[in-house]
C-alpha cells in the first residue's frame, strides 16, 4: 500500500470505477461522513471489510453535541426514539455511596445525554444513508492506494475475491484503530497502553437501582489504589446494561502478541467472559443484590491512548479511531469521531463543488487535531484520577463532557478578532464558538414558535442578521440588511442562506417590506443567548460554529470573512 507511488498490479483488475469520495470504514464515523456528503449532493462509496454489522454495544454514550449535529443533518428524531436518557452516575467506594453525579445542563441546551448501542447508531445512519440511494459495500476491503495531484487510485477486494480499482478525488479513512489508510500514509501514531485489562458484557440485570443512572462501584485496597471496579451503563431494553470490570486471571490476554502496529485497543478476539464471570463481579461490588441474565455478547479489551501526527496527507484523510484512540471515560471517542467526519464532510463537499478557497481542506487538520490531542489527554487523566478530580467547576466539567465547549478560535477560517467580535461587555459567543440554540422565534405564518436550530437545519452557511434598535427609539436597525445578504450571496455563489431576527420591541410591520425571511424574538432568548444589542451579523458555519460576529456589520467586513472559506 502506498500514499504516493503507484502500487504494483499483481492481480488483474476486473472492474474500475470513479467517484468523488471513497470512504473506508462503515462505523458511525464513516457513515456520518457519507451521509453528510450525500446530503450535499456529493457522490461517494462506503466500503467495509466486515460482512455485516457487529452486534456489540461498544460505544454507547451519545453526547448532547452529537445530537445537535444529528439535528442539523435531519436524523435526530430516529436517534431519540431508539436511545435511553443518561441522567447521571451513582458512585460507590468500598460499599459506601458517594455524592451522586447529575448530568444536568443549562436549560437552553436542546438535548441531554443519552445511551445508544453502537450497532443501533450504525443502523440509524445506514438507513438514513439509504434515502440518498447509497449503501454500504460489505465484505469489501481496501488493500492499496496511491495518490497524485488530481486524485487517489485505490484497490479493493470484494467479498467474492474480485479486485476493483477505484479512482476518487479524495479518500477518507474511517477504518478504526488498525486503520489501513493510516498505515498506508505512514502516519505517526504515538501513545501508550494501560497495563490493566477489562471485560465487557451486555446483559439484563435484575436489581432495584434507579433507571437512567450509570453505576460505578470501586474497591480500594490498603494502599488506597483501586483494585476492583464495576461500571454499569443502561441500554435500551428492560433491565439492559453494558457492564465492565477488570478481568479475572484466567481471561487475561496480556501475554498475547499485539498487532503489527503495536496497538492493543478495543475488543479482543480471544475468549470473552461468561455470565458467571460477570455475576462474580456483581456479587462482589454491586451496591444492591443483582442477578445477571440473557448475556448477548462479551469480550476482553485493553485501553490505548494514541494520536496521529497529522489528520491528512494530500487528498487522503483519517478520522475517528483511525486518527485518535483513548480511554472510554466520558464517552468521548465515537462522539469526537463523528465531529471529525462532519467537519471534514462539509469542507469536502464545498471543495468538490468548486466554491472553496484552496486552503479550506487544510483547516481540517488545523481544527480537529488540537481537539483530538485535548480529548486524548483529558480522558487519560480522567481514567487515572476520575472525572471528579478535574479542577474546573462542575458546570464547566459537564459542558466539556457534553462537548459543548469545543471551539475553533484559532482556525484560519475564523481570522483574527475584530471589533464587534464579542458581545456586549465581552459576553456572548465569539467567532469560533458554538452557535447556541434558543426558542421563541415566530414568523408571519407558522402558529407555533420555532427554535433557532429549526432555521439552521438542512442548510449550509447561514447569515443571521439581528436588527437591534441601535439606540434609536422604535428603530429596527434593519437598514442595509438586503445589501449584506446580497454580499453573502455574491461571494458564496448563493451558498449562504440569510435570516433576519427582529427584537420583540420592534414596531409592528418592521421588516415586512424586506425580501429576506424575518423572525421575531418574542421571548428575547436570541438577544440573551447571543448578547445582541445593536445591529449585528452572525455567520454560522454548516457545523454550527460561528465564522464571524460583526457588530455593526459592513459589507466589506462580511466579504472578508466569507473569503476565508469561499473562492472569491
Amino acid at each position: 500500500m502506498s500514499g504516493g507511488e503507484p502500487f504494483a498490479r499483481e492481480v488483474p483488475i476486473v472492474s474500475t470505477d470513479t467517484v468523488d469520495v471513497l470512504i473506508a470504514g462503515a462505523g458511525p464515523v464513516g457513515l456520518t461522513a457519507a451521509v453528510e456528503l450525500r446530503r450535499r449532493g456529493i457522490g461517494c462509496r462506503v466500503v467495509d471489510r466486515l460482512p455485516e454489522r457487529l452486534p456489540y454495544a461498544k460505544a454507547v454514550g451519545i453526547q448532547p453535541r452529537t445530537l445537535e449535529i444529528w439535528d442539523r443533518m435531519g436524523l435526530v428524531r430516529a436517534a431519540l426514539e431508539a436511545a435511553v436518557p443518561m441522567l447521571g452516575q451513582l458512585t460507590y467506594v468500598n460499599g459506601a455511596e458517594r455524592p451522586r453525579i447529575e448530568l444536568a445542563l443549562p436549560p437552553e441546551v436542546p438535548y441531554g445525554f443519552a445511551a445508544l448501542p453502537q450497532y443501533e447508531t450504525e443502523r440509524i445512519l445506514d438507513e438514513f444513508l439509504a434515502r440518498f440511494g447509497s449503501r454500504i459495500e460489505r465484505g469489501t476491503e481496501l488493500v492499496g492506494f496511491a495518490q497524485d495531484a488530481d486524485g487517489v487510485t485505490s484497490r479493493l477486494v470484494t467479498a467474492s475475491g474480485a479486485q476493483e480499482e477505484v479512482r476518487s478525488r479524495y479518500l477518507v479513512g474511517c477504518d478504526g484503530a488498525h486503520s489501513a489508510v493510516r498505515k498506508g500514509l505512514g502516519l505517526g501514531f504515538e501513545g501508550g497502553a494501560f497495563p490493566e485489562e477489562y471485560m465487557l458484557g451486555d446483559v439484563e440485570l435484575d436489581w432495584d437501582m434507579p433507571h437512567g443512572y450509570g453505576v460505578r462501584a470501586m474497591h480500594l485496597g490498603a494502599d488506597g489504589a483501586v483494585d476492583d471496579v464495576l461500571v454499569c451503563i443502561p441500554l435500551p431494553g428492560r433491565g439492559r446494561y453494558r457492564i465492565s470490570s477488570m478481568v479475572p486471571p484466567e481471561l487475561r490476554t496480556a501475554a498475547r502478541a499485539e498487532s503489527g502496529d503495536g496497538v492493543a485497543h478495543g475488543l479482543d478476539g480471544g475468549a470473552g467472559p461468561s455470565l458467571s464471570h460477570l455475576q462474580d463481579v456483581l456479587d462482589r461490588l454491586a451496591p444492591r443484590p443483582a442477578t445477571a441474565s440473557a448475556l448477548r455478547w462479551s469480550s476482553v479489551f485493553r485501553i490505548s491512548h494514541r494520536i496521529v501526527d497529522r489528520y491528512a496527507d494530500g487528498r487522503v484523510f483519517v478520522a475517528g479511531d483511525a486518527a485518535h484512540i483513548h480511554p472510554p471515560t466520558g464517552a468521548q471517542g465515537m462522539n469526537t469521531g463523528i465531529q471529525d467526519a462532519y467537519n471534514l464532510a462539509w469542507k469536502l463537499a464545498l471543495a468538490i463543488q468548486g466554491g472553496a478557497r484552496p486552503e479550506l481542506l487544510a483547516s481540517y487538520d488545523t481544527e480537529r487535531r488540537p481537539v483530538g490531542v485535548e480529548v486524548v489527554g483529558r480522558t487519560v487523566r480522567h481514567a487515572a484520577e476520575g472525572v471528579q478530580a478535574d479542577p474546573d467547576d462542575p458546570g464547566t466539567v459537564m459542558l466539556r463532557e457534553a462537548q459543548l465547549l469545543l471551539g475553533y478560535q484559532g482556525s484560519p477560517l475564523v481570522g483574527p478578532p475584530e471589533e464587534g467580535d464579542g458581545g456586549a461587555d465581552g459576553d456572548g459567543p465569539r467567532a469560533g464558538d458554538r452557535a447556541p440554540d434558543c426558542g421563541g422565534l415566530t414568523g408571519h405564518i407558522a402558529a407555533h414558535p420555532l427554535r433557532l436550530y429549526d432555521l439552521l437545519r438542512d442548510r449550509g452557511h447561514v447569515l443571521l442578521l439581528y436588527a437591534g434598535g441601535d439606540g434609536e427609539p422604535g428603530g429596527t436597525g434593519a437598514d442595509g440588511f438586503p445589501a449584506l445578504a446580497a454580499t453573502a450571496r455574491d461571494v458564496s455563489l448563493g451558498r449562504v442562506a440569510t435570516c433576519v431576527v427582529l427584537p420583540d420591541a420592534a414596531p409592528a410591520g418592521a421588516g415586512d417590506t424586506m425580501t429576506l425571511p424575518v423572525y421575531r424574538d418574542r421571548r428575547g432568548e436570541f438577544a440573551r443567548q447571543y448578547a445582541a444589542r445593536g445591529r449585528t451579523a452572525f455567520l454560522v458555519r454548516p457545523d454550527g460554529y460561528l465564522s464571524a460576529r460583526l457588530q455593526p456589520p459592513t459589507a466589506g467586513e462580511l466579504a472578508s470573512r466569507l473569503a476565508l472559506v469561499f473562492q472569491v
